[in-house]
């Protein structure tokens, strides 16, 4: 509980920065993060539920389904139930709190919700208005707190211990779904809550899709399979990316491997707190462009991670933010070359003010 009032302190100096007086958070991991209350949205247009935050006062509106996980994990929060449907109740919640301007989050309200949230706001007060803002809460998030960082700790050691197993495991004629099922089995196995995604199991050809979904195609010999996967432990995600060799590697293999792992060595060193995340970007970009691959390595240079898997920071060619202490981050080169395969790298690291900690504890990398 203390975190979440510390949390909703923080969230209150931000909102007397936006020209508004109640705030409708709708995003789940936010709403999570606020509150402590973690039911889950199955999807987009379903939701467990909304806070309503102003300067005095916190209000969960949520249905029956989940009135007692509310009372329980919502502490601090005024828990108003409806029967019907959340547009129902709130011109009421809205007379309550006497709202005017209403902030919403426009990246996770869909349209047709906003038009309903603005008609219940109008029942109450015909000059209200919806003020839509952008990731103030993921703002907030960007920096960890102690107890966040342990639970990322705890979910990437289950992590690496999962990859550790499947890797001895992975063999020739193994086929990708294989391993990405066994993935998910041990993930389970070894206490994680879920996946934090859907594990990737590349080989071949297929290792030059970034975001390759596993197929049936079974494991060669003397080619790169990568291996992307994270777990969810504690509400926290982690995401490690490894590339296996089975056999001996030819010479290019290990070309591209040792550019790649360079790279990430190089970006690793540069991350500080005070840098901006183009500037890391550009660390490894550069590298590997001046080894002769800079038109293979099209995605941004990792993310942030926490309670989604993909947060900010953002990494990338046009993608810039200043890198704060205590900042949770991904660094993962890659170079891909279609028709033959690819390598990618990946390692969470925790920006200090004078540079990072390694977050990883698996060093499984080969030295070429």
């Amino acid at each position: 509980m203390t975190h979440h009032r510390h949390r909703l302190d923080k969230f209150r100096r931000v909102l007397t920065e936006q020209p508004v007086d109640t705030f409708l958070v709708s995003e789940p991991w936010n709403r999570a993060y606020l509150s402590g209350f973690w039911a889950d949205d199955p999807q987009l247009t379903e939701s467990s539920g909304v806070l309503l935050i102003t300067a005095e006062e916190q209000v969960l509106a949520t249905d029956f389904r989940y009135q007692e996980q509310a009372e329980k994990e919502a502490m601090g929060f005024r828990i108003v139930i409806y029967k019907e449907t959340l547009t129902s109740v709130l011109p009421e919640i809205f007379a309550s709190l006497r709202t005017r301007n209403l902030g919403v989050e426009s990246h996770h309200l869909t349209h047709d919700r906003f038009v309903r949230v603005e008609e219940a706001l109008k029942r109450w007060r015909p000059e209200g208005a919806l003020v839509p803002t952008l990731n103030i809460v993921e703002g907030l998030r960007m920096i960890k707190e102690p107890e966040e960082i342990e639970a990322m700790r705890t979910s990437l050691a289950l992590t690496e211990s999962v990859f550790q197993a499947v890797a001895g495991e992975a063999a020739v004629g193994k086929t990708e779904k294989e391993l990405a099922w066994r993935i998910e089995q041990l993930m389970r196995e070894r206490g994680a809550e879920s996946v934090s995604f859907p594990p990737i199991v590349a080989s071949g050809p297929n290792a030059a899709l970034p975001h390759a979904v596993p197929t049936e195609r079974p494991l060669q010999e003397g080619e790169t399979v990568i291996f992307d996967l994270g777990a969810r432990a504690g509400h926290y995600c982690s995401d490690m990316t490894r590339t296996l060799i089975l056999g001996e590697p030819d010479a290019r293999v290990r070309t591209i491997y040792a550019i790649v792992r360079e790279a990430q060595l190089r970006a690793v060193a540069s991350v500080r707190a005070g840098l901006s995340s183009q500037d890391v970007d550009r660390v490894a970009r550069d590298y590997i462009a001046s080894a002769g691959f800079g038109e293979n390595f099209g995605h941004g240079l990792g993310h942030g991670v926490g309670l989604a898997v993909h947060e900010k920071p953002g990494f990338g060619k046009t993608n810039s933010m200043v890198l704060e202490e205590n900042m949770v981050v991904t660094i993962e080169p890659g170079v891909y070359l279609p028709g033959w395969g690819g390598v990618r790298l990946e390692n969470m690291v925790r920006v200090t003010g004078d540079g990072c900690e390694v977050l990883n504890n698996n060093d499984s990398f080969y030295s070429f």
